[in-house]
Parts: C-alpha cells; sequence; structure tokens
C-alpha cells in the first residue's frame, strides 16, 4: 500500500494544474527541514524525475520545483543520483530558454552539483569529445554578459561554481586554454560591486594558479589582468609614491595613484597571496612579480594588514622570495 508521501509525489504528475500546484508546494515546503529531506531522499528515485519535469512549466510551478531540487541537492547522496539521472543536461537546457524564469535557481542548482566530481564532470561534458566544455563556455559567456540591473543578477551564482570546477585538475586546465581565453574573461568580472563575484573570481583565479608549474605561460599572457586581481587586493589604501610606480605597468600604476577603497573581505585577501605564492614557486612567476615592482606592493600592504590570517600569507610569500632570492644570488656569485 502506497505511503501518504509517495501519494504526494504521484500528484506531481497529476493533469490537474491545480492539484499539481498544491502537491508541488507541499514537496517543497517538505524539503525546508532536515526530517522533510530525510524522509524524501527515500524516494528519491520517483522525487528528482518528477520534480525535473516540472522545471519546464509556468513559474507558478517551477519555481516551488526548482526550489525543493536545490533543497534536496544540498545532501550528497541525493546530488549523486540527480547527476546520474542526467538533470544537469536537463538544467541546462531549461536555463537558456527564452522563456525560462527560474534561472537564478537553476543557476544555485548547479553550484550545489558540481561540490561532487561527479557534477563536475558531468557539467564540463567531459565523456563528449563533440560537445566539451560547451556548458562552461555558455554559463561564462551569461556570467560575464548579465547585471544586476532590472531582474537582479541571474548568474552571480557561477562565481561559484568557477571555483568547484576550478578545484579540480581538468576543470583548471579548461579554464586556463589559451584557446578559450576563459579565465581572461572571468578575471575582468573582479571589478565587480558584487562580493560574490569579487569573491568567486578570486577562488578561480587561486585555484587556476596550482598549475602553474606547468601552465604558468597561459597564465602570465593575461598578466595585464591577472596582476591587478591579485596585487590590488593586498596593496592597501595608501597612495604610493612615484617611485614605487615608475616601474609598475599602467594598470597597476593608475590604481595605486589615486585614493581607493582596501578590500575589506579577508578572504580574498587570502585567496590573492596564495595565488601569488603559487606562482613565485616558479622562477618565471617570481620574475614577472619583480618586474611590475609586486614586491614594494606586498611590502606597504604588510605594513598595513591587521588580520592575523592575512599576515601570515604575506610571511609566506615573503620568506619564499627572500629564500629564493638568496638561492638565486648564490648561484650567481658561484658560477
Amino acid at each position: 500500500m502506497a505511503t501518504e508521501l509517495e501519494e504526494l509525489l504521484d500528484f506531481l504528475s497529476s493533469p490537474s494544474p491545480p492539484i499539481k500546484k498544491a502537491a508541488v508546494n507541499i514537496v517543497r515546503d517538505y524539503t525546508g527541514s532536515e526530517d522533510g529531506l530525510q524522509s524524501l531522499g527515500k524516494y528519491s528515485g520517483v522525487a528528482i524525475p518528477s520534480l525535473s519535469r516540472l522545471l519546464a512549466e509556468k513559474k507558478e510551478v517551477s519555481e516551488p520545483a526548482a526550489e525543493a531540487l536545490v533543497n534536496l541537492s544540498q545532501v550528497p547522496k541525493i546530488a549523486e543520483e540527480m547527476v546520474k539521472m542526467d538533470i544537469i543536461k536537463t538544467v541546462m537546457d531549461i536555463l537558456y530558454k527564452l522563456d525560462c524564469d527560474i534561472k537564478h535557481l537553476l543557476v544555485m542548482l548547479l553550484v550545489n552539483l558540481t561540490q561532487l566530481d561527479l557534477g563536475i564532470e558531468s557539467l564540463l561534458q567531459h565523456g563528449d569529445e563533440k560537445m566539451r566544455g560547451l556548458y562552461i563556455m555558455k554559463l561564462v559567456r551569461s556570467f560575464c554578459a548579465s547585471s544586476s540591473e532590472n531582474q537582479g543578477d541571474l548568474f552571480d551564482h557561477v562565481a561559484s561554481i568557477l571555483v568547484n570546477i576550478s578545484k579540480k585538475e581538468v576543470g583548471r586546465k579548461f579554464l586556463l586554454d589559451p584557446k578559450r581565453g576563459l579565465l581572461k574573461q572571468i578575471i575582468r568580472q573582479f571589478d565587480s560591486a558584487s562580493p560574490l563575484r569579487k569573491k568567486g573570481v578570486s577562488g578561480t583565479i587561486r585555484n587556476c594558479c596550482f598549475e602553474a608549474e606547468n601552465q604558468l605561460q597561459d597564465l602570465l599572457l593575461i598578466s595585464e589582468f591577472l596582476w591587478p586581481a591579485l596585487l590590488l587586493p593586498v596593496a592597501g589604501n595608501k597612495i604610493y609614491s612615484e617611485q614605487d610606480t615608475a616601474k609598475m605597468p599602467l594598470e597597476l600604476r593608475s590604481a595605486l595613484s589615486i585614493e581607493r577603497e582596501a578590500v575589506t573581505d579577508p578572504e580574498i585577501r587570502v585567496q590573492a597571496l596564495d595565488a601569488i605564492y603559487l606562482l613565485a614557486l616558479q622562477e618565471g612567476g617570481r620574475r614577472a612579480l619583480w618586474s611590475v615592482n609586486g614586491t614594494r606592493i606586498l611590502q606597504v600592504g604588510y605594513e598595513d594588514e591587521e588580520n592575523a590570517q592575512v599576515m601570515e600569507a604575506y610571511e609566506r610569500v615573503g620568506s619564499l622570495l627572500i629564500e629564493e632570492g638568496g638561492a638565486s644570488e648564490d648561484s650567481t656569485q658561484a658560477s
């Protein structure tokens, strides 16, 4: 005999719009509690496809269905089932329909799904040679084109998706591919006023710098965007002297010669310093940092820093530069 919850899930497929609407709202409310998530998890094989089918319907039905799926996808086991049921393809197909009213929720669903390795592979279309990377390219294009005007910033959570996929080597290599130029597009969003975008871009750059050993040149190809995104957050808010800025490229010199707001989020400052450290581990990265007078920026920024965790990150970079600078001098003298 069917349980009460099974009967409720059956109503999601009802031909009657009022019954379907009532059922999906009840299911959405169920997912708002730990107990509800646990109960629905037992019937995920029915709940996931039933809710997925409703994503293409009118907003009064698709919105609560999407909210329910976002809540369910917070449970790793259920999220894994969703990916195996090919929900990412469903989401991407609906996301780019002209009449889609739930874009923001669908992007949030992708954020949760890409916290799993399986979700990252699915979004990257890793197993499809012809279509590989198409979803990510579309999301990056939307992320860079969308604004906070009118309907709100519908694609701001793509920032979190980019952080998720760049945690994996396959994702980093894809973003760093110079032919696609995706990282260059993403970095330019660091100037956004949105804290979510700013932190997401910063985290993505940091993750991509883990490939510095093998792809340093691909990173340095976008130096005019990379160094401002990494050095300005840790430069403090002092106006730099002409002597300090004389050797800097225009994009740094202009920003540091005027009053500006400091980056107040310590996590972003730590991410920037981690990325600089990863670049400075490579001789070419150190040379590039010295060539833009980055060491002076780090010195000035450190003097103003008060956060213990950020100071530790400055010191890690400083120790490396001193150590490698000394090793370089020893090598020169020996030769």
